[in-house]
């Protein structure tokens, strides 16, 4: 009971009900609360989809806009060289060549850094003790 004489409206509550239906509200509350929490998680990643998607397609029309750069500089470069006494051909075979190292460098770099991933080593680990902890130990037998 409170410090005053009289009951509180919780107090009178819980000397009504039973453990039972206080257990089943508590029980209902909680399923809310869960349902609300989801709810709201869902409502946020939504909306950082939405935000990444708008993103990434940023990114890949960058991608395309600087692979057109990369395009005519590379047609400039080889107009360039053609202009000299090496002609067109070779100017090509020469830019062909800077990219065909340029793609290899980056194939090997691409290909290190992809050997470096590991995945969820830690949450595969604790994966691999979830049966431990719900066998019973011969001492909790």
């Amino acid at each position: 009971m409170s410090s005053s004489s009289f009951p509180t409206e919780p107090e009178r509550k819980a000397e009504q009900e039973s453990l039972g239906s206080l257990m089943s509200q508590v029980s209902d509350d909680l399923s809310t609360l869960i349902r609300q929490e989801t709810a709201l998680a869902k409502a946020e990643l939504s909306e950082t989809a939405k935000k990444s998607g708008k993103g990434a397609g940023m990114f890949g029309g960058a991608g395309i806009a600087g692979h057109f750069v990369l395009l005519f500089l590379s047609i400039a470069l080889w107009s360039g060289i053609g202009a000299t006494d090496l002609g067109h051909a070779w100017s090509a075979v020469i830019v062909a060549v800077v990219w065909a190292i340029v793609a290899a460098v980056l194939a090997v770099l691409g290909k290190k850094s992809l050997d470096e991933v590991q995945g969820a080593p830690q949450t595969a680990e604790t994966l691999k003790e979830v049966p431990d902890a719900l066998t019973p130990t011969k001492e909790t037998r």
